[in-house]
């Protein structure tokens, strides 16, 4: 019988002499898994974050350095001990802008929570079109907001002036100057944050816990006090600090109203008159104030959480059935939509308005298409809007690809000092415009290794990269929440099919996260179209952008033509809004049939 010979054991069998797998091409290979193999090995992460976090600290980490240099560079510290001991204009600005910001966490917190309560429990005439129109206010950049509130309620304003002819009076009546009229407008334009907050938290509130709490004799004030207001408490906090924040780095309502000891106008005073040390002391002290109510915020979001342990259902909107209430109801609602919608309505209504035919009448007496027939027709005129389409692309290009490749370091990446780079990409977002705008300046009026060597201070390149500084957060943190629904398991089913972490990510998670990433990406588009507090800092006269070429016109008494950029703004702002709404409505319904088929 004929025997089969055994097969030799894989120990025994000889390697073959010049092989792939046994030279130099499998040491290559081995190399390059080693440090190519994507989130398997453990120096990816950091190779993934070495060039991110050198970005970070070039643009906006070193760049406040730079600021704190400059201020303390020709005179020691006596800008700082001038700054805490005398009782001159810093202190002065310093007081005035914390109590404009408290006072605008008040009344914003006031007016939005009263409007979520009402719209979310009530059902009331008039009650749809004021959902529709509440957010009416967040579409106005700051400076067209805090220039038709001007046009509309001081005292050469539509109103006061409406007023004073119907009364007779000598004077306008009830006109706004002034810290009056830096908190209406702080009012109106911020806050959206406390409605959006307050509203969100009521309509996933459970209204079996106030039921339960009814039905045990607690009266309404207890109710609200021990039920509503501790489920309401981290939505109002977050907001708290958003308007506190936002309201200290404002520079456009102070400058149309006349308030002239506020933090961000010396900054601007200062610089304007030469004297970049007091700036820069100014941006420093600004920017230590606004860094520690981001990382306030930061720890309150993660100290305590308020949640329902219920399972009650939704709550259901009351009906108001007494007649006198609900003609009231329908009444309050007209109100609050001409209110809403007047800015707008008035910006509209001055953009066909001939330059210089509105003195001292209550509307423009003269009408003209010439507003927008120069600015399209105008080489000249047209340049702003070509300077801001042009830095608000490249800004955004920039911003996409380093805010995904940050957001997907924080969420999926486990290294050493992710924080760290979580808190960096967020110092922009709480650093106000003029302070990034200072701190730019200070660092790259000479050049340096982040600059290549070249003097940015002047050129056209400044621009974008203030505009990539400031809105970074908005597609890091449209990115990160997209990336946080995404399930992890995907792309590691990719990476077990072979794919490389590069194919894995671009055709997967890339792919999953692009209607965040393109709402983003619009939002950050938008809001650099609109700028005008860290440009008008930097500018040159063959780089301003439409916003500062709206308050040159306003300078120069050519209203109509200010408008009428302003109102080309507006429409901007209200297409990137539906596209973007659409995209948000378009995610949420592939998010749940995802659920659906899972």
């Amino acid at each position: 019988m004929s025997t089969i010979p055994a097969t030799p054991s894989p120990a025994t069998i000889p390697p073959v002499t010049g092989s792939p797998a046994s030279s130099g091409g499998g040491r290559r290979r081995r190399f390059t898994d080693r440090f190519t193999g994507g989130t398997n090995s453990r120096w990816f992460p950091y190779l993934l974050v070495l060039p991110l976090a050198l970005i970070l600290f070039g643009y906006v980490v070193q760049p406040m350095f730079a600021t704190f240099a400059e201020s303390v560079g020709v005179d020691g510290v006596a800008n700082y001990t001038s700054f805490f001991t005398s009782s001159g204009v810093a202190r002065s600005s310093l007081v005035t802008s914390l109590i404009i910001s408290a006072a605008s966490v008040l009344l914003c917190g006031i007016v939005g929570v009263a409007m979520a309560f009402l719209l979310k429990r009530f059902s009331f005439p008039g009650r749809r079109l004021i959902e529709a129109i509440i957010l009416v206010p967040a579409a106005l950049p700051p400076l067209i907001g805090a220039i038709s509130f001007q046009l509309l309620y001081s005292e050469t304003g539509i109103l006061p002036r409406g007023l004073q002819h119907v009364f007779g009076t000598a004077e306008p009546v009830l006109p706004f100057s002034g810290i009056a009229g830096v908190l209406v407008v702080h009012t109106f334009t911020m806050y959206p944050f406390f409605y959006l907050s307050a509203a969100a938290a009521l309509a996933g509130m459970d209204p079996s816990v106030e039921e339960a709490a009814y039905n045990l004799g607690a009266g309404r004030v207890r109710v609200w006090r021990t039920v509503l207001l501790p489920m309401l408490t981290p939505a109002l906090v977050s907001a708290s600090l958003l308007v506190f924040m936002t309201s200290l780095a404002s520079y456009t309502a102070p400058l149309l109203f006349g308030v002239d000891q506020t933090m961000t106008m010396q900054i601007y005073i200062n610089r304007t008159n030469g004297d970049l040390p007091m700036a820069s002391t100014y941006a420093s002290v600004l920017g230590v104030v606004s860094v520690l109510f981001l990382l306030g915020m930061r720890w309150y979001e993660g100290r305590r959480s308020y949640r329902s342990q219920s399972k009650g259902v939704a709550a259901h909107r009351r009906e108001i059935s007494n007649p006198l209430g609900r003609w009231l109801a329908l009444g309050a609602s007209l109100l609050a939509t001409v209110v809403l919608l007047a800015p707008v309505a008035t910006i509209a209504l001055v953009a066909f308005s001939a330059d210089g035919s509105w003195t001292t009448e209550v509307v423009p007496a003269a009408y003209t298409m010439q507003n927008f027939v120069t600015i399209f027709s105008d080489p000249n005129a047209f340049q702003p809007i070509l300077n801001s389409l042009q830095m608000s692309l490249l800004a955004t290009i920039g911003c996409v690809v380093i805010g995904v490749l940050i957001a997907y370091a924080v969420r999926r990446l486990d290294f050493r000092g992710r924080g760290v780079l979580d808190v960096a990409v967020m110092l922009a977002w709480a650093l106000p415009g003029t302070v990034v705008a200072i701190n730019l300046i200070s660092a790259f009026s000479t050049g340096n290794a982040f600059s290549f060597g070249q003097v940015l201070i002047g050129t056209f390149w400044i621009m974008p990269l203030a505009y990539f500084v400031r809105f970074l957060p908005l597609v890091f943190r449209s990115s990160s929440a997209t990336l946080a629904q995404i399930d992890p398991a995907l792309e590691e089913a990719a990476r077990n099919l072979g794919a490389s972490w590069w194919r894995a990510f671009g055709s997967v998670t890339l792919r999953l996260m692009l209607p965040g990433v393109i709402a983003g990406a619009l939002l950050a588009f938008v809001h650099g179209v609109g700028e005008f507090v860290a440009s008008v800092l930097i500018y040159t006269s063959q780089t301003a952008p439409i916003s500062v070429e709206i308050n040159n016109r306003m300078y120069s008494f050519e209203v109509g033509t200010a408008a009428a950029y302003g109102m080309l703004q507006v429409i901007l702002i209200f297409v990137v809004m539906v596209v973007s709404g659409r995209l948000e409505t378009g995610r949420r319904a592939s998010r749940e049939a995802a659920q659906w088929t899972a």
